[in-house]
């Protein structure tokens, strides 16, 4: 009777991860470690040689949780996450291929609290919530063009994700990391006229393996989550020469599958939902208006984006607030 009851039960829980895949986790397949939308007016337009901060705000929210076939699986009541970047600019007057050299590095805390319709995750709870600082970003190597006299802008770079292996085994809300990410980056920036502005930064994911991953189960392994591609974009028109308005979105695309390490050690049904989660590949696609400002040694932007299309993922909308200052 006892090994029946744990049939039974391991059938439930086979049963419960075929259906929603990893929705549970609200980061779903892949990495999911750059926050989509971050970038906007200007994405390829590098300062000039100095030391720049730049501090984004930034509140997520959403009341959808989708499968794979871009409906809502009905398990997510609300979640939101709240988030405080600083990033710190250096460029310098070295050139190289007729490329200003520099280098960045940001340093972030995010609190995200997520509310379910039913008992999930490794303690079965409906609620969680976590404060973390889940890792630094570090570009080494940035390379920053100007060119066709001012008309043409472009920065390339390589930008490493370091974690501080605080993964919390225990919380579904916990948004450290264990695992490494490196991504290239290209963004541009075309000025076709003093007014109209069309900019995009395109992003490739490599991620390193993850140990203890948590998914909507309440059991642990290994994986490594699939690569992703991703672009943020804006078009904007300056109705003065120190404001302008403007439309900015992203696309979101994991493009390799998870790979999940050590199920055998799973019962059979347990083992065989795990495996199709793998191909679970999460996508989404945004956009929303906004406002820039410049005063002087100063910028400020505020946005607003509407996530739609959304698979394997959470659905909903987030508020950007950006403050840009350049030390003389």
């Amino acid at each position: 009777m006892k090994e029946g009851f744990l049939r039974g039960l391991v059938g439930c829980m086979a049963a419960m991860l075929t259906c929603v895949g990893i929705v549970c986790d609200a980061d779903a397949g892949g990495g999911e470690t750059y926050p989509n939308g971050a970038e906007s007016f200007f994405a390829g337009a590098a300062p000039p040689p100095g030391i720049h901060l730049v501090d984004y705000l930034y509140y997520y929210n959403a009341d959808e949780l989708k499968d794979a076939r871009g409906h809502d699986s009905g398990l997510l009541n609300e979640a939101s996450v709240y988030a405080e970047v600083l990033r710190l600019i250096w460029i310098s007057n070295y050139q190289l291929l007729g490329a200003n050299y520099g280098q960045h590095l940001f340093l972030l805390a995010t609190d995200r609290i997520m509310d379910f319709n039913v008992p999930v995750g490794p303690q079965g709870k409906r609620h969680y919530s976590s404060v973390d600082t889940p890792y630094l970003i570090y570009d080494p190597f940035i390379l920053t063009w100007h060119l066709l006299e001012g008309r043409l802008h472009m920065v390339f770079g390589t930008d490493i994700y370091v974690p501080f292996s605080n993964e919390s085994e225990r919380n579904l809300a916990a948004m450290g990391r264990n695992f490494w990410t490196f991504e290239p980056v290209l963004a541009a920036t075309w000025l076709p006229t003093k007014e109209l502005e069309l900019s995009a930064k395109f992003m490739y994911d490599f991620n390193t393996r993850q140990d203890n991953y948590i998914s909507g189960a309440p059991v642990s392994f290994d994986r490594t989550p699939g690569d992703e591609f991703h672009v943020d974009f804006n078009a904007s028109y300056a109705i003065l020469p120190e404001l302008r308005l403007g439309m900015s979105g992203y696309y979101y695309r994991q493009v390799k599958n998870d790979d999940y390490h050590g199920l055998n050690r799973f019962p059979a049904p347990l083992k065989a939902a795990l495996q199709a989660m793998e191909g679970d590949q999460s996508q989404v696609w945004a956009l929303g208006p906004g406002v820039w400002y410049q005063y002087k040694n100063m910028m400020f932007t505020l946005r607003s984006q509407w996530e739609f299309e959304a698979k394997n993922k959470p659905e909903g909308q987030n508020v950007w607030c950006t403050f840009v200052y350049s030390f003389k």
